[in-house]
């Protein structure tokens, strides 16, 4: 990645880009998952399953994002921004590991609505420290490797979600997505020391737990 561009916008590339190709690996065989391991009656009763899921996803993150959102504008600095999103890459870094214990319909719309949550507090306040910190004259390039490392993460992953899951079964890819997320995670605490306190300053971590409020 190039020299020119500021640590914190290649660092939520970078963490991007392996949250990606985690999260890639189970978009092409989620429906197979839950017709081979939810106990349900046949295709149809998995094509169900399958929307559902979707739906406990997709609505929850929308109505919590946008509390969240201005909740995070309330509170002036990015101490607090930096630390929702550090928690809710937690929460949805063992949301695969719940995937691996369902078994009923209502487990798996479960995680979805904690995966939402977990992503609800990821995406304001990553949208947030990535617009504060964008080099100014280069937004389209700096947005074109943002979304250029999610196509390679969602593509690459996709070739080989299905060769994971042939091979070594659906536990192996839960557990590699629940660790790609993890580190996805971790790559994130390099810009801890580079944000932003309330009154402008860079922030100083003090190694204090983070307190996320709802």
């Amino acid at each position: 990645m190039a020299k020119f561009i500021n640590k914190i916008i290649k660092t939520l590339v970078t963490s991007d880009l392996f949250l990606n190709l985690g999260w890639g690996l189970l978009s092409p065989v989620f429906a197979i998952f839950i017709l081979e391991k939810v106990s349900i009656s046949g295709a149809t009763g998995a094509a169900q399953i399958a929307g559902l899921s979707a739906l406990f996803y997709w609505i929850p993150k929308s109505f919590f994002e946008i509390p969240v959102g201005i909740y995070l504008d309330k509170n002036h600095g990015e101490k607090d921004d930096f630390w929702f999103m550090f928690a809710g890459m937690i929460i949805i870094s063992f949301v695969p590991i719940g995937y691996i214990f369902s078994s009923l319909p209502w487990h798996i719309y479960l995680c979805q609505v904690i995966y939402a949550a977990g992503m609800a507090m990821v995406l304001p306040s990553w949208l947030a420290i990535f617009t504060r910190h964008i080099d100014k004259g280069k937004e389209a390039f700096e947005w074109s490797l943002e979304t250029t490392a999610i196509g390679t993460g969602a593509g690459i992953a996709g070739g080989l979600s299905g060769i994971i899951v042939a091979l070594l079964g659906f536990k192996v890819l839960f557990i590699f997505v629940s660790c790609l997320t993890l580190f996805s995670t971790m790559i994130l605490l390099v810009i801890r020391k580079h944000i932003f306190s309330r009154d402008g300053r860079f922030a100083i971590f003090t190694g204090e737990k983070p307190v996320v409020e709802p």
